[in-house]
């Protein structure tokens, strides 16, 4: 039995593949902010006849875009698991505009990178642990290798779309350099071969409202046919650092000063957890509503690979501006 852990897993292809590894008779617990759709996920299963669900199939909340959450999802992994075989980064909210938390920080680099630098690194000893551990990122392989600004990680200065989304999945394809330090890692990049047929959590503009309204529903997979790559990885890992799209491997795209960076990069948010996790307490203190109010939209950008796109999901009704960072 593997334990397989799933951030973003109660919508789309985490749904999908935690439903899979469930019925393998696989230890799933799933990150996210629905706990009604991992109910649901459960009961569906339930009613199938899977069984042991409710022994085997766990729920952690949290918002990622927050550091302080994504500490406890690390500590709270820790304190259940001796031994974790697969670590799934799939959480995801797109937005068009620059966000910033309670915490004080960018929303989308903590949600999309820092929270998955928090999970890789603090879950290290746990993967260590599996026979043949992999950390599979659905960050979407292939941007350039000059993507992240060193002296603006935020982007306070100098924020676009486009160049957020650059910086995030740079990042993470650097991030493959210290999970493979463990040599029994596999670290995977990975990103689909076409769109898929999945709720899209975002704040979003007319275009990408029509791409998901209209396009998917035509050209679209379903995610039960998109995780079939991700469930043959997981199956059997290849192995160090690679990058996929879909079920077909590409080529990493690396730079000369590749480590250099990863380190500089780690030394970077190592200075700066202290004051992260401070700003949060501050500011729930203050105001425990005030953690993660969004602004903007985001809509389709040219220069960005958005491969997933479905059903616009609204905004939680009950909390305006309010929507779950997962897909």
């Amino acid at each position: 039995m593997k334990t397989v852990v799933i951030t973003g897993g109660t919508d789309g292809m985490g749904a999908a593949l935690a439903r899979h590894h469930l019925r393998q008779g696989d230890e799933v617990t799933i990150v996210g902010r629905n706990r009604a759709k991992f109910d649901a996920l459960v009961a569906a299963l339930t009613t199938e006849g899977v069984p042991s669900i409710a022994a085997r199939a766990h729920f952690v909340g949290a918002d990622l875009s927050l550091v302080a959450d994504s500490e406890r999802v690390v500590a709270q992994l820790k304190d259940r698991y001796e031994r974790i075989d697969a670590l799934v980064l799939a959480a995801s909210f797109i937005r068009q505009k620059r966000h910033v938390t309670a915490e004080g920080r960018e929303a989308s680099w903590v949600l999309f990178f820092v929270s998955k630098y928090l999970l890789v690194t603090g879950l290290a000893d746990r993967l260590a642990a599996a026979a043949r551990p992999v950390i599979l990122n659905t960050s979407v392989p292939g941007t350039k290798t000059s993507a992240i600004d060193f002296d603006d990680l935020e982007l306070a200065a100098t924020f676009s779309f486009a160049r957020s989304n650059a910086q995030q999945r740079r990042a993470n394809e650097l991030l493959g350099i210290l999970a493979t330090r463990n040599s029994t890692v596999s670290y995977i990049t990975w990103g689909p071969r076409r769109l898929v047929k999945t709720s899209f959590a975002g704040e979003v503009g007319p275009l990408m409202r029509y791409a998901s309204t209209l396009l998917a529903p035509l050209v679209g997979q379903e995610p039960d046919e998109a995780i079939q790559p991700l469930i043959a990885l997981i199956a059997d890992p290849p192995g160090g650092r690679t990058a996929y799209r879909g079920a077909k491997r590409v080529p990493l795209n690396e730079g000369p000063d590749d480590n250099h960076d990863i380190n500089r990069l780690a030394s970077l948010l190592s200075d700066s957890a202290a004051t992260y996790s401070r700003l949060h307490v501050e500011a729930r203190r203050e105001d425990p509503d005030v953690c993660d109010r969004r602004g903007g939209r985001a809509v389709r950008d040219p220069d960005i690979d958005v491969a997933v796109v479905g059903e616009v999901r609204p905004v939680d009704a009950e909390r305006p501006g309010v929507g779950p960072a997962e897909v």
